[in-house]
């Protein structure tokens, strides 16, 4: 089972998407970190990652497993990823990476949990489950502001909020993979529910979708 998860940034898509994967022994893939991945990895090996040759090599060769390096959080890495997620052959490759990860997850596990903002639309489109995680951009902000108060960093929740609403106008109107729920996607509002009752019901949505799976290959056969 692939399960498609797609949300704005600080939306809790991140969070209920390692939670479903652990629950369920799925594998999970956080999109958002590979053309971190790719970008940092050209650096690491002293090159630049404005050379597409360099970076497509690299992109070719990345392993799941180098994207839990907290390094990717880190401002560097963010830098460099904007540079490789500008080259179109790249960009091929990534997709690719995403599609091989969802059809034959890691480590043998029966199934893929994928979080980013185009896995149902783009990557996915045919998962049998589609997750859009959502929340005011209020709630999203605080969220974050959080989140770097915790990890000792300067922050001023107006600005976050700014931020926050900036991205989400980028997002949702760039000309590639607009962000934006499939058509067939549950739509999942977080804005006033806790951890526990966002994976609630997002469990309920996978367990939803597999019955009805089971109940029409039942029937077909």
């Amino acid at each position: 089972m692939i399960i498609a998860i797609d949300g704005p940034s600080a939306s809790g898509k991140g969070t209920l998407a390692k939670r479903l994967a652990a629950h369920l022994g799925f594998a999970h893939l956080d999109t958002g970190k590979i053309y971190r991945a790719v970008g940092y990895q050209v650096v690491r090996q002293g090159g630049d990652p404005e050379d597409e040759a360099t970076a497509l090599a690299v992109a070719r060769a990345l392993d799941p497993a180098t994207l839990s390096d907290p390094e990717l959080s880190g401002d560097e890495a963010a830098l460099a990823a904007s540079k490789v997620a500008r080259m179109n052959a790249v960009r091929d490759v990534l997709l690719q990476f995403q599609r091989d990860f969802a059809e034959s997850p890691p480590g043998g596990a029966s199934g893929a949990v994928l979080d980013g903002r185009d896995i149902g639309t783009v990557v996915c489109p045919e998962a049998p489950v589609k997750l859009y995680v959502v929340a005011s951009a209020e709630v999203r902000a605080e969220r974050r502001h959080k989140e770097l108060l915790e990890r000792g960093e300067a922050s001023i929740y107006a600005r976050v909020l700014q931020d926050m609403k900036d991205r989400d106008e980028r997002d949702t109107n760039r000309s590639v993979a607009p962000l934006k729920p499939a058509d067939d996607a549950f739509i999942l509002d977080t804005s006033g529910l806790n951890a526990d009752e966002a994976f609630a019901a997002a469990l309920a949505e996978v367990e939803k979708a597999d019955a009805d799976r089971l109940q029409n290959k039942s029937t077909a056969t």
